[in-house]
């Protein structure tokens, strides 16, 4: 099954709905339409050698989950499919008489917590990422080990860069060998006197390490080189982490975050105020509300009106107040055992045989 067949065979369909922020009442003039719904497989293609959990077109926008999926996720408590069944019926494009043998009621339980509050972290963590993503920036040209090496010098040390130019050598000219005892520690040669063949410190641009020369017994080292190569492997961690980054981001949304000036994903930060109030009405009325009554706080949240540090705050505040709700809650641990089996095979029976 491929979305292409499921747009041609619509029969399969259970479910269409719009979804994100159209739903959830926090739609902007900009905003994408989003797509989510539940099909049922062909029959042949359940009972053959492979099974389609999951359609979608490129951009994710338009998406479509299999019945057994479906299920599968509901009985976790997943907060997309929790909220895929409790969209208002206005934005219902299409629903399926065997959906009113889904009751989300029935399936609620304690794991909204760990679910729908846990997913809300994640979004903090991608905005508390974008902040360090842009108050640090790297070049384009990715630095070398030689920018991370240093040299005794007199009672203290300087950077080999600064060391090569000063004695006017180049690094090709040089060579090096271990300094025993010392974890990234060696002594350099230069000269016809230090024998063997020197190879240079690295071995070209792209080397991602320095590298050893044979060197005649006896020869007199020219210095001693520390490499921090600790300190290197961070910096190329976060060289890639940087720039992939900057090549997948959304620059339209990236633009508005710089707008507001507060150096973190606004976007982000008001899913996770969403998320956590969900949860709370979870527990405290047993049912999803996706229609935000609270649009004006959360649209303020997205346009970067508070600071980063009183966000921070107002989240544990209100993590702590959710664990006290829940803690009082009479929600189970978690949905009754075969409910969800059970749900599934009559789904399945009644589509395929009815």
């Amino acid at each position: 099954m491929t979305l292409e067949q499921l747009v041609e065979e619509p029969k399969h369909l259970l479910l269409k709905s719009i979804s994100g922020s159209r739903a959830y009442n926090l739609a902007l003039p900009s905003s994408d339409t989003d797509v989510k719904g539940i099909f049922v497989l062909p029959q042949k293609e359940l009972y053959g050698l492979t099974y389609t959990d999951q359609v979608a077109n490129e951009t994710n926008n338009e998406t479509y989950f299999e019945i057994g999926k479906f299920i599968d996720l509901l009985c976790k408590n997943n907060p997309n499919i929790l909220e895929l069944l409790s969209v208002p019926e206005q934005w219902v494009l299409f629903r399926h008489p065997l959906m009113e043998l889904i009751k989300p009621e029935g399936f609620l339980s304690r794991l909204c917590l760990d679910t729908f509050a846990g997913y809300a972290k994640t979004q903090i963590k991608k905005a508390t990422g974008l902040n360090k993503k842009i108050n640090r920036s790297f070049e384009r040209e990715r630095k070398s080990p030689l920018d991370f090496c240093f040299v005794t010098d007199d009672n203290g040390s300087v950077s080999l860069m600064v060391w090569l130019k000063r004695h006017h050598l180049q690094q090709n000219d040089c060579g090096l060998t271990k300094l025993d005892h010392f974890r990234d520690t060696y002594l350099i040669y230069h000269g016809a006197e230090a024998g063997g063949e020197l190879k240079g410190i690295v071995s070209g641009p792209l080397a991602n390490d320095v590298q050893l020369s044979s060197i005649e017994k006896g020869a007199k080292p020219e210095a001693v080189m520390y490499f921090n190569k600790d300190s290197y492997s961070i910096y190329c961690r976060e060289y890639l982490e940087y720039w992939e980054w900057v090549e997948k981001r959304n620059e339209a949304r990236y633009q508005g975050t710089l707008s507001h000036g507060k150096s973190y994903d606004a976007k982000n930060m008001m899913h996770t105020f969403r998320l956590l109030t969900m949860a709370e009405e979870i527990a405290l009325y047993h049912r999803v509300i996706v229609h935000r009554e609270d649009r004006d706080l959360l649209l303020r949240i997205r346009s970067g009106e508070f600071e980063y540090e009183d966000l921070m705050r107002m989240v544990e505040e209100k993590m702590h107040r959710i664990e006290e709700v829940y803690r009082r809650s009479d929600l189970p641990e978690a949905p009754e055992a075969g409910l969800g089996e059970e749900l599934l095979v009559r789904i399945r029976e009644k589509f395929y045989y009815e």
